[in-house]
C-alpha cells in the first residue's frame, strides 16, 4: 500500500473518530429545567421585583457588526429578550443612537464604546453631547456622567486592554465577554464548530473560561471604593456581539429588577432599564447553561431590606449599629448547585440549599456566586450567576481596619 493511501486512511478515520466524538458530545448535551423550583421559605420577605432580560453590548452595521438594528432586534425578540443595548463604536455613534426605540416588542437601547487614552469605554444613558467626548478616558467619563449618563470598561484584560490608574470614575467593568472568549479560545471554538450549526448553546459554553482576573480586579477596586467613599463599580457579563447573534444572545444575560412592570412608553421604559443598571440592580447568568430567573441577593437590616447594588452604613448616629446585617441568597432551582457568599475575595459561606443566610457585622463589599455542581458543559469553575453587591461601610473617621 502507497504512503499515500496510508494518509488518506489515517486522515479518514481521524475525522470518523472526531465526528463520533463531537456527535456525541451534541447528543449529550443539555440544559437544566427552566422552571425554578419553589422556594423553600415562600413566606420570607424580598426585593419588590419585576424581572426582565436582556444583553448588553451588541455591534451593528453602525459600526463593526453584521446586520442592522432592526435585524438585530427581529433575533433578539425571537430569542425572548426583553431588552438589548447596542454599543457601536463612536464618539459617541449618533446613527445607534437614533436607533432606539420599541422593535418587534422589544427595547432597543444604545449607548457607545469609546477607544479612550486607557482602553475601551462604554457611554450609557448619556443625553447627546454638542461635541465629541474626549480622548482621555477620565474626561470622558466625566463628560458622560455630566450629560446624566455613566460608563463601564469594556473587556479589561484582552483586545484592547485597559491601563489602570488611581482615580476610579467608572460605574462598571466587564467581567466575561463572549467575543474575546471566542477570540482567545479559537482552536477550542474551531474544534466544536460544526456544533455551531446544531447545537449552538454547546460550542459556546465550551469556551468559557474562569474569569478570575476580572474578578479579582472587580472585588479589588471595591474594596478600596468602600473604603475611600468613591463610586460603587457593578459587573456585567458581555455580549460583545458582532456576528452570530442568534447564537450568542441564549448565553450572558443581565437580569434587571424593576420595581414596577416595564412601561409601554419608550422614555420611560428607558430610564428603568438603565436606573436598574446605574445602581446595580440586576444579577448576571449563563442563561445557555440554565435558566436564572428567579435568583435574588438582598440584606435585611433594623426591618428594612435593600437591594443588590445598595450600600448601608454599619453605624447610625450615637447609639451605634442596629445590630448585623442579615445578607440573604434565594436560589430557587431543583438541581445540584453551590452558593457561595463572597466579601472582598473571600469566601465566607458555601450552600447547596435554595436558600442562605449570613449575618455580617463587619464593613466590606459583599456579593454572591451561584455554580452548577451537576455535569454541564459550563466549565465548574465559570459562576453560573453572578450577583451584583451589596456595600457595607462605616463612617470614614472611624472606619474599621
Amino acid at each position: 500500500m502507497s504512503k499515500k493511501r496510508i494518509v488518506l486512511k489515517a486522515v479518514l478515520a481521524a475525522l470518523l473518530i472526531y465526528a463520533c466524538w463531537l456527535g456525541w458530545q451534541v447528543l449529550r448535551f443539555k440544559t437544566y429545567p427552566s422552571a425554578p423550583a419553589p422556594a423553600t421559605s415562600p413566606a420570607e420577605p424580598a426585593p419588590p421585583s419585576r424581572e426582565i432580560e436582556g444583553v448588553y453590548h451588541i455591534h451593528s452595521r453602525y459600526s463593526d457588526g453584521r446586520k442592522t438594528p432592526d435585524q438585530i432586534a427581529r433575533i433578539a425578540a425571537e430569542a425572548g429578550l426583553d431588552f438589548i443595548i447596542l454599543t457601536d463604536h463612536g464618539k459617541p455613534n449618533y446613527a445607534s443612537l437614533a436607533s432606539q426605540g420599541w422593535k418587534d416588542g422589544l427595547l432597543v437601547l444604545a449607548g457607545s464604546e469609546l477607544s479612550v487614552s486607557r482602553g475601551h469605554l462604554v457611554g450609557l444613558e448619556f443625553s447627546q453631547p454638542s461635541r465629541t467626548f474626549s480622548q482621555n478616558a477620565e474626561l470622558a467619563a466625566r463628560e458622560i456622567n455630566a450629560l446624566g449618563g455613566f460608563s463601564i470598561i469594556a473587556h479589561p484584560y484582552s483586545k484592547t486592554r485597559w491601563s489602570w490608574g488611581t482615580e476610579v470614575e467608572f460605574s462598571g467593568i466587564e467581567i466575561i465577554d463572549a467575543d474575546t472568549m471566542i477570540q482567545k479560545n479559537a482552536l477550542r471554538f474551531l474544534l466544536y464548530l460544526p456544533a455551531l450549526f446544531v447545537q449552538p448553546k454547546l460550542t459556546l459554553l465550551r469556551i468559557i473560561d474562569p474569569p478570575s482576573q476580572t474578578l479579582r480586579k472587580w472585588e479589588e477596586l471595591n474594596s478600596r471604593n468602600n473604603v475611600s467613599g468613591q463610586s460603587r463599580v457593578y459587573g456585567y457579563f458581555s455580549a460583545d456581539a458582532h456576528f452570530i447573534y442568534k447564537a450568542v444572545f441564549p448565553v450572558f444575560h443581565l437580569h434587571v429588577l424593576l420595581e414596577k412592570p416595564l412601561s409601554r412608553e419608550f422614555e420611560a421604559a428607558r430610564r428603568q432599564v438603565f436606573d436598574a443598571l446605574r445602581t446595580g440592580r440586576f444579577f448576571n447568568a449563563v442563561d445557555a447553561a440554565a435558566k436564572a430567573e428567579g435568583f435574588n441577593f438582598w440584606a435585611e437590616n433594623d426591618g428594612k431590606i435593600y437591594p443588590m447594588g445598595e450600600e448601608l452604613d454599619l453605624e447610625r448616629g450615637e447609639a451605634g449599629p442596629t445590630g448585623p446585617v442579615k445578607l440573604r441568597v434565594r436560589a430557587p432551582f431543583s438541581f445540584a448547585h453551590e452558593i457561595r457568599l463572597v466579601c472582598n475575595g473571600q469566601i465566607l459561606m458555601r450552600s447547596s440549599e435554595r436558600e442562605a443566610t449570613f449575618e455580617a457585622s463587619v464593613p466590606g463589599v459583599y456579593h454572591a456566586e451561584v455554580y452548577l455542581r451537576k455535569k454541564s458543559p459550563l466549565h465548574a469553575a465559570v459562576p453560573w450567576i453572578l450577583s451584583n453587591p451589596v456595600f457595607l461601610r462605616v463612617p470614614l473617621r472611624k472606619e474599621i481596619r
